[in-house]
Order: C-alpha cells, then structure tokens, then sequence
C-alpha cells in the first residue's frame, strides 16, 4: 500500500488532498495542530479505513522526531503546513515577532520534518517530496512589492527545496515546490480564483506524474514551470 503524509490537513487545500488522496486508496496519514479547528478531518476517520491522523505542531522538533519514528516506509510527503501571519503589512508597519513565527512555520519546519522522515522515505521506491510554496516567493514575479514577511519565507523555502534536490536527487529522491494557484480558502480569501477541488486536481496531476528530471523545480498547480 501506497503511503502519503499531509501536513495541516485539517482544512482547505491540505484537507482536500487529504480527501483526493482517500478516494484513490491510498493509506494516508494526515496531520493537524489542534483539534477544535479540524473537525471535518477527524469526521472522515469514520468513512475511510484507509486514514490515520494525528496532532502535530510542525515547528515542535521535538514532537516531529517521535512522530517520524512511527514511519517505517513513506512514499510521498506533501509539506502544506503553512502560517500567512498578519495581512496587509506593510513597509514601516513589520511586526518581527510575526515574521519569526512565519519564518518558523514555512522555512524552517518543512526542512527539519525532511530530515526526520528521511530514512523512512529512504526506504521507499517512490521517494517523493512535494512542499507547498507560493509564487509570491518568486523574485522575478515581485513586480509590487511588499509582503514582506510572506514572500520572504516563500522565498526562503524554495532555496530549501533547491538545496534538497542537490542534496537528495543523486539517492532518486524527487523534491516538488508547488504553487496551488489563489484558491478559496480561509487564506485565499472569497475573492480568490479558483476552487480547493480544481487546485488539488491540479497538484495530484503534477506531483504524481513528475519525474526525476523535473526534481528541483518550481511548477503550478497546472504543471506550469514558475520562474524563481
């Protein structure tokens, strides 16, 4: 049996790979940080065999090394934990202590949940890593400026996911940075273009069918390459 990780799976995109992911039968373990936000998580628990979750603060390393030691093989990890932080920052109006808790959340934790995991995906002959970034992490797409505080950790997390394809593609690892499109979810807000179901389509079809080659790069949700 196939087996996929997803981190904050509890709603919007994660819990809609979460769900696609379910209805292809394939054994997923699905993350969530606390357990009064995820209820139509633990809710599928009483459809699907095939699931397990579990709570899990990805910027506790401590908790993310015992959860790792559970995985005796894993064939794909999908990173979607992420935090925005406050909205509409702007230039002179940085709150720091946010932007660390970003930084934390989206640069730092999907590195350290690698590295724990990394035997267990060793162990598989899919070896797939996909990491949700954002395309506003892409240098040669901020054309508007600001945002700082989530653009720089978009931006940081992609110089991870280029160094763990240097790193890894030699062992057959192949490492995704994905862009789901503005998608209508708590984050993406109501004015945003697509639907969860069209995004995680989307980002089923890229992560699947890529290939060794494409490791390291940086693609839409419809397979499209995005410029660093």
């Amino acid at each position: 049996m196939r087996t996929v990780l997803i981190t904050g799976a509890n709603r919007g995109i994660g819990l809609g790979l979460t769900t696609h992911y379910l209805k292809m039968g394939v054994d997923v373990v699905a993350t969530y940080r606390t357990q009064a936000t995820s209820e139509a998580l633990l809710s599928l628990c009483e459809t699907y065999e095939n699931l397990r979750v579990r709570q899990l603060d990805v910027t506790d390393y401590a908790a993310v090394t015992r959860f790792a030691n559970q995985f005796e093989k894993l064939d794909l990890l999908i990173n979607n934990a992420g935090y925005y932080g406050p909205k509409g920052s702007s230039f002179g109006s940085i709150d720091v202590e946010e932007w660390r808790k970003v930084l934390e959340t989206n640069s730092i934790a999907p590195l350290k949940l690698v590295e724990a995991l990394y035997p267990a995906l060793q162990k598989s002959t899919e070896k797939r890593i996909a990491i949700l970034s954002s395309r506003v992490g892409s240098m040669t797409e901020n054309t508007s400026g600001g945002g700082y505080i989530y653009r720089s950790s978009k931006a940081a997390v992609n110089s991870v996911i280029k160094s763990l394809h240097n790193d890894l593609n030699s062992q057959n690892f192949t490492v995704l940075a994905l862009h789901p499109g503005w998608v209508r979810t708590q984050m993406g807000g109501p004015n945003a273009l697509i639907e969860v179901t069209e995004s995680v389509q989307g980002l089923v079809k890229v992560i699947d069918h890529s290939t060794a080659e494409q490791s390291g790069g940086f693609f839409n949700y419809d397979g499209k390459h995005i410029a660093w």
